[in-house]
């Protein structure tokens, strides 16, 4: 699989597109702090500013229960459910979830995407309508503190120590999965759950366990 930014995501799909047009993906979650002060300058009215740097779209639901600490937007339509811990860093799309028990750092959910359910999204980027299951993470340090490494050919050296997954559209993860640091999955694609990934998955197949992939099939 080739490390390019249009094998993964659709720009069109997130308020947050100028940054990928800056930033290398896997830099992307590092700047996003900092994006998000440029950014809120150009909202609008239809925004209301909910804190320090946090900025929630009128049309969005927030339970009262949910933390969301800046700089932070939230677009149109999403939904932060019960309980959700947004700890800033975060760009939650127009019809996104935020789920019960949820944590959401450093982080991009494009439109549609959702982590309904105890996940834990810290240093990433979700796609369009990328779905986590139910206690699915993307684990963003490694054991022993070193720099993540995309596994691509050749190797993409990211120098950064915190580092989760880049989940591309339409990608399924299933319930208690764990994306290991710079797991990169490709478009379409659906881990098994209880998976462990590591590195990275092309597009369109499923991911059952480690050796074992089958593609999927296509469809009319």
């Amino acid at each position: 699989m080739k490390y390019d930014l249009q094998n993964l995501f659709d720009l069109s799909k997130t308020i947050a597109r100028g940054i990928f047009t800056k930033y290398a993906p896997h830099d992307v979650p590092a700047a996003i702090g900092d994006y998000i002060h440029s950014l809120s300058e150009t909202l609008g009215d239809n925004f209301v500013r909910a804190g320090d740097g946090v900025f929630i779209h009128k049309s969005a639901t927030v339970a009262p229960s949910a933390y969301i600490g800046g700089p932070c937007i939230i677009d149109e339509g999403a939904i932060v459910r019960h309980c959700a811990f947004i700890r800033g860093g975060a760009i939650i799309g127009k019809g996104a979830v935020v789920g019960n028990s949820t944590e959401i750092k450093n982080a991009i959910l494009f439109d549609g995407a959702q982590a309904p359910h105890f996940n834990y999204v810290g240093d990433s980027v979700m796609g369009y309508r990328a779905h986590l299951g139910a206690g699915a993470i993307t684990s963003n340090l490694k054991s022993d503190g070193s720099d993540v490494v995309l596994k691509f050919s050749p190797p993409v050296t990211t120098g950064k120590r915190k580092l989760g997954a880049l989940v591309g559209d339409f990608a399924e993860i299933g319930c208690g999965a764990v994306l290991c640091p710079g797991t990169v999955v490709g478009r379409r694609t659906t881990v098994y759950p209880l998976s462990v990934v590591r590195g990275v998955l092309p597009e369109d197949i499923i991911y059952k366990e480690k050796g074992v992939v089958v593609k999927k099939e296509s469809r009319p």
